[in-house]
């Protein structure tokens, strides 16, 4: 069941102990590790699911083994993000991992992505600028609780179907954002 939550304090130490673990595991493989998605949004309700986007130089085994011996393993279906409408379709800037550790522990999504390419900017530029906005951020809350609200289950196609676009939207504001502010990516979480 698709369950979105007020945001927990806790999210942050709970990413932290996560974080810490994973870049004990992948090491030097890791050139940033960083809590992205909804909890890591102060004040902003969630799925009760930690983000961690890991970026790595390449997708190899190596780094896949690091991962499974950290306790998470690959959803190989799984190798793409969301292409944005007006986004190139440049198949390399939307390649992606995603391991997940096994279901009796703590729901996390780890996402691996390749440096500057553009999802792994995605995915930053996404949190910073609803840390920045939080009208932003609540604007995006009432959706997500939209969602679940009309959609209930667990049709999780259905969910991503509406949350892409809003996601979408929200990242065009992001760019403009970014763009008068000089924004950067700040240093690894982790």
């Amino acid at each position: 069941m698709i369950s979105i939550v007020p945001y927990k304090t806790s999210w942050p130490a709970e990413f932290k102990t996560l974080g810490e673990n994973l870049r004990r595991h992948v090491g030097d493989l890791a050139l940033r590790i960083d809590h992205i998605g909804s909890t890591s949004v102060p004040g902003l309700a969630a799925k009760n699911v930690i983000d961690i986007q890991i970026t790595v130089r390449e997708l190899t085994p190596t780094v896949e083994n690091a991962l499974n011996k950290a306790g998470y393993q690959r959803i190989a279906r799984i190798t793409r993000d969301h292409l944005p409408p007006g986004k190139p379709d440049n198949p390399q800037d939307w390649l992606k991992w995603v391991f997940n550790p096994s279901p009796d522990l703590r729901p996390v999504n780890v996402h691996i992505r390749l440096p500057g390419r553009a999802n792994q900017q995605y995915a930053i530029l996404f949190r910073d600028y609803l840390r920045a906005n939080p009208p932003v951020a609540e604007a995006y809350a009432q959706t997500k609780a939209a969602l679940v609200k009309y959609h209930p289950g667990d049709d999780m196609e259905a969910y991503y179907d509406v949350k892409n676009p809003v996601c979408d939207i929200i990242i065009g504001g992001a760019e403009i954002w970014a763009a008068s502010t000089g924004w950067e990516a700040g240093p690894s979480d982790c």
